[in-house]
Order: C-alpha cells, then structure tokens, then sequence
C-alpha cells in the first residue's frame, strides 16, 4: 500500500477553524512538519480541504 508525505508548507495564522482542526488531524503541527499517512479516501479529502497549506508526496512502502 503507497504512503503518502505530507508538509505543512504554509502558516495557519488566519485561517479558519475548520482548516487548522483538518491540519492538525493529520497530524501536523508546526510549518515544515511532516508525516506519513495512508493512502484512503478520507486522507484525500483532507488533504483536498487544506491543499493549499500542504505540499504532498507519494512514497511507495
């Protein structure tokens, strides 16, 4: 199953709410953080609602 690396290449100051809780379920905190997530339908989606504040990078297992 392929992982995929996510950054958080943007600040959250000013951001919404609801962006910054989608930021940190994916467990990144800090800018330049990153982590490794399976690949499912729902990390899309959350990756898809803070696209703009990640970076994204598909690593095979």
């Amino acid at each position: 199953m392929a992982k995929l690396k996510i950054v958080l290449t943007r600040s959250l100051i000013g951001r919404p709410e609801e962006q910054r809780a989608t930021v940190k379920a994916l467990g990144l905190g800090k800018m330049n953080s990153s982590v490794l997530q399976d690949d499912s339908p729902a990390i899309r989606g959350m990756i898809r609602k803070v696209s703009h504040l990640v970076s994204v990078e598909e690593v095979q297992d």
